[in-house]
């Protein structure tokens, strides 16, 4: 009996650390945000994006897909950035102001604001490479990971609720005439298809635990409560036979 005790003991002790230290282990660092990248502009692609702050360091991890592939005869370059500074929300087709059936970059500025980081494969990441197509994602679809800093005022941005994500390039074929005859309202010596919006998505906190709002799982949080519960009932468990070893020595 004496040697089941020692046993117990030790393994009963351990518990209890686990059990109260098992909810922080499973805690996240930084301040996790998503973007759901919906299609603006006849556009037809869709896809994700997660960012994780730490300061103002981001760690940004994305995907998209089904965007225009090719321009003049090479991969389709998508600039694409965090937009700041206003609404924090996407344009409705009611922010096409001249009728051509298209949200330009800069009607569509009142809903997400001026650019603040550029999301680019490599190099600059400031708002003066925003329309630099030879360091921005390219092709119908990406996997974008990269770890940048961002300026503060980007940082509070997205603590205000106030960044979006904006990927750029449409396929002229899905514009009207019009608009396929236009110049781009970011750089005139491209037509207006190359730089206007194709993807756009505000940028939201999500909650600890990884439970974005309306999205996202619990899974994460289920686990630590399992764990918890794992532990209080080790704890418990362990008591008790403890108390019936020393019980039964007693009897001896």
């Amino acid at each position: 009996m004496q040697k089941a005790l020692r046993v117990l003991v030790p393994l009963a002790a351990a518990a209890v650390p686990l059990a109260f230290a098992a909810g922080p282990a499973m805690a996240a660092s930084g301040t996790s945000y998503q973007a759901t990248l919906n299609p603006l502009n006849h556009q037809s692609g869709s896809g994700v994006l997660m960012l994780t702050l730490n300061g103002n360091t981001a760690t940004v991890t994305e995907s998209w897909s089904g965007l225009a592939s090719t321009f003049n005869g090479s991969p389709f370059p998508h600039v694409q950035h965090i937009h700041i500074g206003a609404q924090g929300v996407c344009p409705s087709p009611s922010a096409d102001k001249n009728g051509d059936g298209v949200v330009s970059t800069t009607e569509g500025g009142p809903a997400y604001g001026a650019i603040g980081t550029t999301l680019s494969t490599k190099g600059d990441t400031s708002p003066a490479a925003g329309t630099n197509i030879k360091i921005a994602p390219a092709g119908s679809s990406t996997n974008y990971h990269r770890t940048i800093t961002l300026d503060p005022k980007v940082v509070q941005s997205l603590q205000d609720d106030t960044a979006v994500i904006v990927v750029h390039g449409d396929d002229p074929a899905t514009l009207s005439k019009k608009a396929q005859g236009e110049k781009s309202d970011l750089v005139p010596s491209l037509p207006l298809a190359a730089t206007s919006p194709a993807l756009c998505g505000a940028l939201h906190a999500m909650p600890a635990g990884g439970v974005a709002t309306g999205t996202g799982s619990t899974a994460g949080l289920e686990e630590s409560n399992l764990l918890l519960l794992a532990g209080g009932l080790f704890v418990a468990g362990a008591g008790t036979a403890l108390y019936t070893v020393r019980r039964k020595s007693v009897k001896a």
